[in-house]
């Protein structure tokens, strides 16, 4: 004998109601039953508080501090070469110069300029000995090798340009030119720290970019860098304002340039030092993420030094790579500029 089915029986689950067409009344409440007992049991069971972490890494604060370039790089040959050769072929395109409209007739002045023009053959004073309207002018491309187009010599041409004709023997002329004003000779590229080879001067390699690299008290070589305080809740950028008073001293004036840092580099400890945190978690090793900084006058003084520093230096970048290691220079590579 069939068993009796209700075609409309309704099954209740939680707050939802479902319509099944073919199954009996006797088989729903047992359905009906048996949600109804696991629906209670996973009620009963207590929530589970988040797992306590397992690994953690100690969290540093370090300072990329540099020295900007203070002067312009220094030019490649070829574009040196290719300055030369402009200059030359503007002396050959413009018009003739007009020394009457810069000189009066018949003064000290002017003969003066006539004798040094008789010497470089044109008006322009940096461009060597080459004149623009001869029958050689076309040949104004300067030979492999040639001096001409060097700053050196041309800062000699314009110098000497500036001083009297060492032939004049008129009075007249002479009294001019004393009362003439000589500049003086622009500051050498190259300082007497260079010289020396001092590399905690900031005098020297003035077309580059320097960085400051401090050695702790484990000889080791890196940027300024110590600890986070987790304590007073300090800012990345708090951290590094202190971190460069407690390793360098107080006597540069320094600008952190964001809030954000522009890498990190990740150490893993020894087994000698793995500790435990306060949280339980097992601290494997230091995360220090790196801030970048500006110094705008003033020097390093580690005499006083809170961080244990006992050394440091002002490099450039490729120099870095011969002092910290492997792992740290293939950090901090791509965040150093070239220059």
């Amino acid at each position: 004998m069939a068993a009796r089915r209700n075609p409309s029986s309704i099954t209740s689950f939680g707050s939802a109601q479902t319509v099944h067409q073919s199954i009996c009344r006797s088989c729903s409440h047992t359905i009906r039953r048996r949600y109804a007992s696991t629906a209670a049991a996973v009620a009963e069971q207590p929530t589970s508080e988040a797992p306590a972490p397992q690994e953690a890494h100690q969290l540093l604060a370090g300072v990329i501090l540099s020295r900007p370039p203070q002067i312009t790089r220094d030019l490649h040959p070829f574009e040196k070469a290719f300055f030369l050769y402009q200059k030359r072929l503007n002396e050959r395109l413009a018009l003739p110069f007009t020394r009457y409209l810069y000189y009066k007739k018949k003064t000290p002045n002017l003969l003066d300029f006539r004798k040094k023009l008789d010497q470089r053959k044109t008006p322009a004073r940096d461009i060597g000995n080459y004149s623009a309207y001869s029958e050689h002018a076309w040949h104004d491309e300067p030979m492999v090798g040639a001096v001409e187009g060097e700053i050196e010599d041309v800062k000699e041409k314009l110098l000497t340009d500036e001083q009297p004709f060492p032939e004049d023997e008129d009075l007249d002329q002479v009294v001019a030119m004393e009362e003439k004003v000589i500049p003086d000779a622009p500051m050498p590229r190259t300082t007497e720290a260079d010289k020396a080879g001092d590399e905690k001067s900031l005098n020297r390699l003035l077309q580059r970019t320097l960085y400051l690299l401090v050695k702790d008290g484990k000889g080791n070589w890196r940027f300024p860098s110590a600890p986070w305080d987790g304590v007073k809740k300090e800012t990345l950028r708090e951290s590094a304002e202190r971190i460069i008073r407690q390793s360098a001293g107080i006597n540069m004036h320094t600008w952190i340039v964001s809030n954000h840092p522009v890498g990190h580099f990740e150490r893993p400890y020894g087994q000698n030092y793995i500790t435990t945190n306060e949280a339980g978690a097992t601290v494997k090793g230091e995360v220090t993420f790196f801030m970048k900084g500006r110094i705008m006058m003033g020097q390093a003084d580690i005499k006083e030094s809170e961080l244990g520093v006992s050394d440091f230096k002002w490099l450039p970048k490729e120099s870095i790579k011969e002092h910290v290691h492997p792992k740290y220079w293939a950090s901090v590579d791509d965040i150093l500029p070239s220059r």
